[in-house]
């Protein structure tokens, strides 16, 4: 499959899990999901990577932790970019480390799980994702090491 078709098949996927509630750990369309979760989800559902096994999480690790959990998952399959496409992931800062993320939909559009509203679309340059001047950064498994 060319490139093009995969990035649109993970947003079309993505699309799938629009409306999904938030829950911590969760990993189950209309269910339950959270922000890095989906991310695996989405992936393996379109057979780009296999569901890695991810240590069990506190909700709140990244407040008290300087250790880049979700950066290592990202990173296995991923690498940075300075500009993000279609089906790419954004992540940004939260707390300590890296820790919320998202499907790029057309920059600045995104969707993703967010804590009180579920999976939805956002402009990932605005309200609280870059509130405080919080640090993002992109990464894209095309071109990548997978």
């Amino acid at each position: 499959m060319a490139e093009a078709q995969q990035r649109q098949q993970i947003i079309d996927e993505a699309k799938t899990w629009l409306g999904t509630p938030w829950h911590h750990a969760g990993k189950v369309k209309g269910a339950g999901v959270d922000c890095g979760q989906i991310l695996i989800e989405i992936y393996a559902a379109c057979g780009l990577i296999d569901r890695p096994e991810v240590d069990d999480y506190p909700r709140d690790w990244a407040l008290h932790r300087d250790g880049e959990r979700y950066l290592a998952v990202v990173g296995r399959y991923c690498r940075p970019v300075d500009a993000p496409g279609p089906g790419d992931i954004v992540v940004y800062r939260q707390g300590r480390s890296f820790s919320h993320g998202g499907i790029v939909v057309g920059w600045p559009l995104i969707i993703h799980a967010q804590v009180g509203m579920g999976v939805v679309y956002a402009e990932g340059d605005q309200g609280d994702l870059v509130k405080q001047g919080r640090e993002r950064r992109f990464y894209s498994y095309f071109g990548s090491k997978a």
